[in-house]
């Protein structure tokens, strides 16, 4: 598989591959409850996972998903380079205060975006992240810029963006919401947003009505005879190719 270059250039002047903002691979920041969780079910009398009849295998969870995993676990991630704490003024509004001088110009606050919808529980009013990298790719290829992918107990959501970074070398802000009923301090080195390169393309759609009822089920049937298996494993092994974010 060919191996393509990414490039973090600091935003600040005294940045260096020591920050705890220093952009990596997201797989190293999974997150415990998903690294805690189950592979296959497990038998609350026993403690042990649950064995099918007749030697049929474990009974796999979503954390045997393939899909799942790749997901969380596929680019990069930009991180918090402090702590910051969230709190409500005087008048019950959210605020948010950061917790090292040199880092003030990381977070922008934000009043309600006209006309764009907020996430149900979140507060109107919003932030901004000022990301403290910049991101290059090879000619020819964009990045997605995403809320980390099924982080769902982070107290904010990041909203997403593509941006054509092999022209655009700009750090640019992303706007997020903070979830409503929280508050305190949120630690440096949170991931904060997902960067997944992708190469542009131009795509054209084909859709395919003739397959006959039978032809559905047959292969309904042939796909969960492979990959519906007990113990799973079958995808990870024989179709999905790992990808390196180094």
């Amino acid at each position: 598989m060919d191996t393509k270059n990414i490039k973090f250039v600091s935003n600040r002047p005294w940045l260096n591959e020591q920050s705890a903002s220093k952009p990596g691979p997201i797989i190293k920041t999974l997150p415990e409850w998903y690294r805690q969780a189950d592979r296959f079910a497990i038998n609350p009398e026993t403690g042990k996972p649950w064995e099918l009849p007749d030697g049929g295998g474990k009974i796999p969870t979503w954390k045997a998903c393939p899909a799942v995993f790749d997901i969380m676990g596929t680019g990069y991630t930009y991180k918090t380079p402090c702590d910051i704490e969230f709190f409500h003024d005087a008048r019950g509004i959210i605020q948010a205060r950061i917790l090292d001088q040199q880092h003030q110009n990381f977070l922008l606050d934000r009043e309600p975006l006209p006309q764009f919808v907020a996430p149900p529980g979140y507060h109107g009013k919003h932030f901004a992240w000022w990301a403290d990298w910049a991101v290059e790719l090879p000619e020819g290829y964009s990045a997605l810029y995403s809320h980390p992918f099924n982080r769902f107990e982070l107290p904010f959501i990041t909203t997403n963006g593509i941006v054509d970074n092999d022209k655009d070398h700009l750090p640019g802000a992303m706007p997020f919401f903070f979830l409503k009923g929280i508050t305190g301090i949120l630690p440096a080195g949170t991931p904060y947003a997902q960067i997944l390169p992708f190469k542009r393309q131009h795509w054209e759609a084909e859709y395919v009505t003739s397959l006959s009822a039978e032809e559905i089920a047959t292969k309904n049937r042939d796909n969960s005879t492979r990959f519906r298996k007990p113990d799973g494993g079958i995808y990870q092994k024989e179709v999905w190719e790992r990808r390196k974010y180094q």
